[in-house]
């Protein structure tokens, strides 16, 4: 690593529920530093996925978040002039990053004409049931991890 590591910042609970999650899934959804909009997005999405599932919002959130989250994921190593794919566990805040990330990601890819928050519902609520882009993307890095297990040694 070189120079410094910045600092990570601390972010304020969301005004609704208090959940630092949701700040974070906020701040993932902004665009063009639009935070009103985005907020309004957000509780709507989660708002309804309570509903759906008959749990407060924010541990309806949290539920698909799980399912989402990689446990182990690959990191390019170079090793003799060769470059090998290393499973490596991933930390708990990076499986939170790339877990927002990829709902994000699909989200924005598979909008169509419909209504942003119906998207970010429709991803959420299929993350629950083991199914959607985003867990998609979840279940292939943990085939990668699990088809490069022989090269595990090689982890620093």
């Amino acid at each position: 690593m070189r120079g410094k590591q910045a600092k990570p910042r601390e972010l304020m609970p969301d005004k609704l529920y208090g959940s630092k999650v949701v700040t974070k899934l906020i701040n993932y959804m902004m665009l063009d530093g639009k935070k009103n909009v985005a907020e309004k997005l957000v509780y709507t999405a989660i708002d309804k996925l309570g509903e759906d599932l008959k749990l407060k919002p924010v541990e309806a959130l949290e539920k698909a978040l799980d399912m989402v989250k990689p446990k182990i994921e690959v990191k390019s190593r170079r090793v003799g002039g060769a470059n090998y794919q290393v499973p490596v566990p991933v930390t708990e805040e990076r499986q939170l990053t790339l877990a927002l990330r990829w709902i994000v990601d699909s989200v924005r890819s598979s909008r169509g004409s419909r209504q942003t928050w119906q998207v970010l519902h429709g991803e959420l609520l299929a993350a629950t049931q083991k199914d959607g882009a985003a867990y998609k993307k979840k279940e292939e890095t943990l085939r990668m991890a699990e088809a490069n297990r022989a090269f595990s040694h090689l982890s620093w």
